[in-house]
């Protein structure tokens, strides 16, 4: 038996040439069981090979079918003003922690507050000059220089 166009299709599918038609002739040729021994060496190739199906307008359901979703739009999440603001938060709580024990690493620890009689002492010390007293008269002057200001310029009532 002449297998001349046989041969003609498998040149023209080397050489990217044949239409789908003639791919589905060499398929069909090649899955057969009585393939000449010439021949015999493409089996493997194109009995592997499966035509490939159109796809078809329906694809997107049946994989969407498969995977189990439907064809709804994506919820929206619903994003609050907290939510939203939170590393904010997050933020300015780290900050207000680390100036806190800044704060406290500022503290004179050499000033004696073991005892909490001499602490005492010593404020008492610091703050001797700082009397009501002494206030007063600083406030006295301001106030006598303020009445002085006044006097000095003439007012016109009218």
């Amino acid at each position: 038996m002449d297998y001349k166009y046989i041969e003609q299709l498998l040149e023209r599918y080397w050489q990217c040439e044949t239409t789908l038609q003639e791919e589905a002739i060499l398929h069909t040729f090649f899955s057969q069981e009585d393939v000449p021994a010439e021949l015999q060496q493409y089996t493997a190739l194109f009995a592997t090979q499966q035509p490939e199906e159109a796809l078809g307008d329906d694809f997107d359901a049946r994989i969407l079918a498969m995977v189990g979703q439907e064809e709804n739009k994506p919820k929206a999440k619903v994003v609050t003003l907290t939510s939203r603001l939170m590393p904010l938060f997050r933020a300015a709580a780290v900050v207000a922690i680390i100036l806190t024990i800044g704060n406290a690493a500022q503290a004179p620890w050499d000033r004696g507050w073991d005892d909490p009689k001499d602490a005492y002492a010593k404020f008492q010390q610091m703050h001797a000059a700082d009397s009501v007293s002494t206030l007063g008269t600083i406030q006295a002057e301001n106030i006598t220089d303020t009445v002085k200001v006044t006097t000095d310029t003439p007012t016109i009532i009218e």
